[in-house]
């Protein structure tokens, strides 16, 4: 216990030795920061130490060991003008080997859009595409029954056109469970790597130290209603706060809010959620809203089946 206690509070202090300071607009790849849950929009995308279902591969991958079932989520976002983003994720444990297996793909993509240059800024009947995709490969285990760890490896790529830029980041991650009232505590590092080159520029990727809890305020038969906290400190930004409300009604049915704090734009998001059992399959589909300010509203789905 003392180790884990030592652990948890070197990790908090590691941002100020990471991050000396705010490079604002610097760090490329930006795709790796779009959350790929609606739950965790509704609930501001404060999800780090409550996340418990495949969105744990982009969340925290120490996540992955409150799965005791093979698990596949899906999820589509609408961005402004026409932009789409697309997540798949697969979650397999295998209790032979100790761990949780998955494996997570991310496509940004923007549709057909017309090329022009300095030289000839209008439209010329000439269009390009840009796209960002990522694969991921995450492995998770107990080292206690209350400690987890997990990792994660990703290929990424930008392409512009015919131009790419291709790499590879890592996320780990850390979930220790209090055995109080659901209180979990959950660090994680992401996008940890090597600078990109496009053409001739270089850039980092989109480095995040993230320090999460979540805690049960309710928790009956009927309703269960759980509360939580996250703070994080982008390697490219000031540090930035979520904050998150859950509720369960009898396990089917559930309502989210949740509020972002030193974000350029947005604040208030909600959610809504159902579980629906189908034979050996039990199914989630889950909605988030998130209002973006100055920018138009975003609406995110998420589909999941566990079996």
């Amino acid at each position: 216990m003392r180790k884990v206690l030592i652990f948890l509070i070197a990790a908090a202090l590691f941002p100020s030795l990471c991050f000396g300071q705010a490079k604002v607009g610097t760090a490329g790849a930006q795709f790796l920061e779009i959350g790929v849950s609606a739950r965790a929009m509704g609930m501001g995308e404060a999800f780090l130490g409550m996340v418990d279902d495949a969105s744990a591969l982009y969340y925290n991958p120490a996540g992955l060991t409150q799965l005791e079932s093979k698990e596949v989520m899906l999820t589509h976002i609408e961005y402004p003008a026409e932009i789409k983003y697309d997540f798949a994720g697969l979650v397999y444990p295998t209790p032979n080997f100790g761990g949780v297996w998955g494996v997570a793909f991310y496509v940004l993509n923007t549709g057909e859009m017309p090329l022009t240059t300095p030289d000839h800024p209008l439209p010329s009947g000439v269009t390009f595409v840009a796209r960002d995709f990522a694969a991921g490969l995450s492995y998770a285990r107990s080292l206690t029954d209350r400690f987890s760890i997990g990792a994660t490896f990703k290929f990424v790529q930008e392409a512009y056109g015919e131009e790419k830029a291709t790499g590879w980041a890592a996320d780990m991650g850390t979930l220790y469970n209090s055995g109080y009232k659901g209180f979990k505590i959950a660090m994680v590092i992401s996008n940890f790597g090597p600078d990109f080159k496009f053409l001739k520029e270089e850039y980092p990727l989109p480095m995040n130290f993230k320090f999460g809890g979540t805690m049960e305020v309710l928790n009956n038969e009927i309703h269960k209603t759980t509360l939580n906290l996250e703070g994080s400190h982008p390697n490219d930004n000031m540090e930035k706060y979520n904050m998150g409300i859950e509720h369960w009604y009898k396990d089917t049915f559930a309502g989210r809010i949740g509020y972002n704090l030193q974000y350029d734009t947005g604040g208030i998001s909600v959610g809504l959620g159902i579980k629906y059992p189908l034979a050996n399959i039990n199914m989630r589909v889950d909605y988030g809203y998130h209002d973006f300010g100055y920018l138009e509203e975003i609406h995110k789905f998420s589909f999941g089946l566990t079996f």
